[in-house]
């Protein structure tokens, strides 16, 4: 009796794994599902919306759609576009580099320099501004930079020569950076944190000084930090539209204030905006290629 059981048993068990599995499947789509939805209705179908709009020319609210050609994705090339595209990569770049400067000394000293129980409360005091609109920290830069404001006045009480920074270049890349910098901070710290101290004790036994320490053995483990900081910032301020608007003027005209003037502005040209549009999501896409190809990259030994 028992051999002819035997052969029965094996059966089972494929349909059971089969049915766990196809029970499993459904249970993680009703997971993803609400998030799904989300993203389908706020971000893919926008996408494709604004996609299908770029090759419509000169269309305006209540016209139909009717796509008909490459005609505005070719107007981008006029100059003046492009020395509105270069001004805007220019300034995320600068940006970028300037917060990288800054907040790399700054993320080293909390992660390697400061007693742990410091640490949590240095943290918090580069996410405070974070918890603050950034039309009103863009204000407030506004009230130190004008001519009549906090940093002019206390130049002139030292009797040292003013500075004419707001409704500048200057003034916009001040803005930028203080906006960003907590980003580059925080994610440079987490990088610095599990900084090997066996590597860095065993290139000082070796004879390095500190300066090789930190090119041949610091930088090196922290580059993947330095990768997503990096591209965090830079297309964060790509598509930064208030401190270019409000620090800026009309000198320095952007990519995202170039868009809004063709959605809301007296333009009205909304096939143009699309296609402005797809090239900085096209753009923002190659950056985030390039975060992730470099970004997880081990460093050499």
């Amino acid at each position: 009796m028992n051999s002819e059981m035997k052969p029965s048993q094996p059966n089972n068990y494929p349909k059971t794994k089969s049915r766990n599995s196809g029970q499993n499947w459904f249970q993680g789509i009703l997971l993803l599902a609400p998030a799904g939805i989300w993203l389908l209705l706020l971000l893919v179908l926008p996408t494709l919306i604004i996609i299908q709009l770029s090759f419509v020319p000169g269309i305006k609210p209540g016209d139909i759609v009717n796509p008909t050609g490459f005609e505005n994705y070719l107007r981008i090339f006029d100059s003046l576009y492009l020395q509105v595209i270069k001004r805007s990569l220019l300034l995320a770049l600068a940006t970028t580099a300037i917060c990288l400067v800054v907040g790399f000394p700054v993320a080293f000293w909390i992660a390697r320099m400061t007693p742990k129980h410091w640490r949590n409360l240095l943290l918090l005091s580069f996410i405070l501004p974070l918890w603050t609109s950034s039309l009103l920290r863009s204000y407030a830069w506004i009230t130190i930079l004008r001519p009549t404001g906090l940093l002019n006045t206390t130049l002139a009480y030292f009797n040292l020569p003013t500075l004419n920074l707001l409704n500048t270049t200057s003034g916009v890349l001040i803005g930028m950076s203080y906006s960003l910098l907590p980003y580059m901070v925080l994610i440079l710290y987490a990088s610095l944190e599990k900084l090997d101290k066996r590597l860095l004790e065993a290139a000082s036994d070796l004879g390095a000084n500190s300066i090789q320490v930190f090119w041949k053995v610091t930088v090196p483990q922290v580059l993947p930090g330095i990768y997503a900081a990096s591209m965090l910032v830079f297309i964060t301020g790509l598509g930064d539209y208030v401190n270019p608007e409000l620090l800026g003027g009309a000198s320095s005209m952007t990519a995202a204030r170039l868009i809004y003037n063709q959605f809301l502005g007296a333009a009205q040209n909304w096939g143009f905006g699309s296609a402005l549009s797809t090239v900085l999501i096209l753009l923002v896409s190659l950056a985030i290629a390039f975060l992730i190809k470099f970004g997880d990259a081990k460093p050499e030994r």
